[in-house]
């Protein structure tokens, strides 16, 4: 029998994990203090029960999502992605924007040659242990909030508003990515760290 973690022993068939990249803390501060602004404004859709506002621990670039995973999946990811080498990267945060449909708040992430190029290496590593990459474009962002059904039309509009004009975000230089598993919970999924990967190529 090929060796697992004892944490994997542990765990059910199957979990859900994805790949990203975890945000400085001069990011998170800036990006907290818009999340203060927005929900303490006067029209704020925040004071009613119209959106579930992500934590802050929460908050990540998304490099994959990988979905439901196998334990002899994970130990292949994990192999692929030691593998990796790559230099730490220039990480540039952009504007709040909003989509509409999906009743979604983020914060862009521009998409550089780096950033393009550590995401590809990534999702070539994990096509080794059957994980097919998407195929529309690479859009990073960081979710901030997200409606709540279909009832919140018009307090989502009040929340548009409230992002103009768009306040600067700190950029950062990311040294490393992460393995996250996505654990339900009464309140929402909550986002563990199962692996670390060091940018130091």
């Amino acid at each position: 029998m090929e060796w697992l973690s004892p944490w994997l022993l542990r765990r059910k068939p199957e979990m859900r994990l994805f790949i990203g990249i975890p945000l400085a803390s001069v990011t998170t501060r800036d990006l907290a203090a818009e999340v203060n602004r927005l929900q303490s404004t006067s029209r704020n859709p925040a004071r009613t029960d119209s959106y579930r506002w992500s934590a802050r621990e929460s908050w990540h670039i998304t490099l994959q999502f990988l979905g439901s995973t196998t334990a002899q999946q994970f130990e292949c990811v994990v192999a692929r992605l030691r593998a990796l080498h790559h230099i730490p990267i220039h990480i540039q945060i952009g504007a709040l924007g909003t989509f509409a449909r999906a009743g979604i708040l983020f914060v862009d992430v521009h998409v550089t040659p780096q950033l393009l190029a550590l995401q590809q290496s990534v999702t070539a590593a994990t096509a080794n242990c059957g994980f097919t990459p998407e195929d529309r474009p690479y859009h990073p962002h960081i979710t901030l909030a997200r409606r709540k059904g279909r009832g919140g039309d018009k307090q989502f509009r009040n929340l548009q508003l409230q992002t103009n004009p768009s306040p600067h975000f700190s950029s950062f230089t990311a040294e490393s990515f992460v393995l996250y598993e996505s654990v339900p919970s009464p309140e929402g999924s909550r986002y563990e760290i199962r692996e670390r990967f060091p940018l130091n190529a």
